[in-house]
């Protein structure tokens, strides 16, 4: 099954694109160049530019033809990582401490390029909004664009959104109803206890101790507090504490994340949290404060729009390539936010090679941009079609 052929004629213009984003990326609420070209682009196809919604996010407005009023969205991010990047790429990032591992640098071209086609064939009847959005990479981007107005000033009939995915082979989409991606809360645990000499720990009240302890303690909410039906992690990432080898210090500090696919289960493994520190706290005779953020909610896909994209993705790839059998993953995701207020569905985009996102050696594979793209378009021309 095709790609659409007019988006086929400019992939290369697509990957020229997507390589010099790559090669200058920007971390959430930094994306200034681009969102720069973004605008640019898009201006220059004649779709008409709004800048600066939740800091630098973007949107586009084109209409099509005839006179319908429905409004669908279409969404990308733009953030890079904060991580190095190790790769040998020619386009690889120029700039220190900041790489494009998570692919949305080939989101936001496949979404160019679906504003291209869509402003130069004008096949569809209604409104589109093309939105680019800031800092998805647990910044909260997604609620920052909302606040500023995003569905009031750009309001969506139906919203949809997309990621690459390397552990799905290239001409392999998924997509299903229901929840599709794991809230997530962020923590950090302070310990505060009374540092010592590291050869008189009986003058000391030992954080590292407390934290080791409260550290094991956590690893029981799930496996103990939780229903096992229930999927959920609680993962410590960070430990910080002490400055010397000789000296027991003042503070421990554990931070780490929580996620889950039913918010009763947010709750419960929230409140097992501060249950237990509070139990350590009196214990071992210290202070312990717990700041637990909500920073992803969870991503459901409606039914209604889920089919949709499936029935669209087998006209664009192998019918038997198209995977809609449920298989969430405890990733997280902050276009679940637009999601909370617009119905819709988010979906996966397979491509070549294995290294997962978030690893310093991943590659997004440029053969991806037009199916992406297309993928958006045919959505577009198939919820928004011309009268005959």
């Amino acid at each position: 099954m095709p790609t659409l052929d007019h988006i086929d004629a400019f992939a290369n213009d697509l990957t020229a694109i997507r390589h010099d984003l790559h090669a200058h990326p920007e971390i959430g609420f930094e994306e200034v160049r681009t969102s720069g070209i973004v605008a640019e682009k898009l201006a220059s196809w004649g779709v008409e530019v709004h800048r600066g919604l939740g800091g630098t996010g973007v949107v586009g407005v084109l209409k099509g033809k005839g006179s319908g009023t429905k409004r669908i969205g279409l969404r990308a991010d733009m953030d890079a990582l904060p991580m190095e990047e190790n790769t040998n790429l020619k386009w690889r990032s120029t700039i220190p401490g900041r790489f494009h591992g998570c692919g949305h640098d080939g989101h936001t071209t496949m979404l160019l390029g679906t504003a291209r086609y869509l402003a130069e064939t004008r096949n569809f009847d209604g409104t589109v909004h093309f939105i680019f959005q800031p800092a998805e990479e647990g910044l909260g981007g997604a609620r920052a664009m909302i606040k500023d107005g995003l569905f009031s000033r750009f309001p969506c009939d139906e919203i949809y959104g997309l990621h690459n995915a390397p552990d799905l082979n290239h001409g392999e989409i998924a997509i299903f109803p229901g929840p599709g991606m794991a809230g997530a809360d962020f923590f950090d645990i302070t310990i505060t206890g009374y540092g010592a000499h590291g050869a008189m720990p009986e003058r000391s009240k030992d954080p590292v101790v407390i934290a080791m302890a409260l550290g094991q303690a956590m690893q029981t909410i799930v496996s103990r507090n939780v229903d096992p039906l229930k999927s959920a992690v609680l993962s410590i990432t960070k430990i910080h504490a002490g400055s010397a080898h000789n000296v027991i210090p003042n503070d421990a500090v554990l931070s780490g994340t929580v996620r889950a696919f039913d918010d009763k289960v947010r709750t419960l493994i929230r409140e097992r949290m501060r249950a237990l520190a509070a139990g350590m706290a009196i214990a071992f005779d210290c202070e312990i404060h717990v700041d637990i953020r909500d920073i992803f909610s969870v991503l459901v896909n409606q039914e209604e729009q889920a089919t949709a994209v499936a029935d669209v993705a087998r006209t664009i790839v192998d019918p038997a390539k198209v995977f809609t059998t449920s298989r969430p993953k405890m990733g997280s995701e902050d276009f679940a936010d637009m999601l909370h207020a617009v119905p819709g569905a988010y979906f996966w985009l397979g491509h070549d090679g294995s290294v997962p996102v978030h690893n310093p050696g991943f590659v997004l594979d440029d053969k991806i941009l037009p199916v992406g793209a297309s993928m958006f378009a045919r959505i577009i021309e198939t919820r928004l079609p011309v009268a005959a």
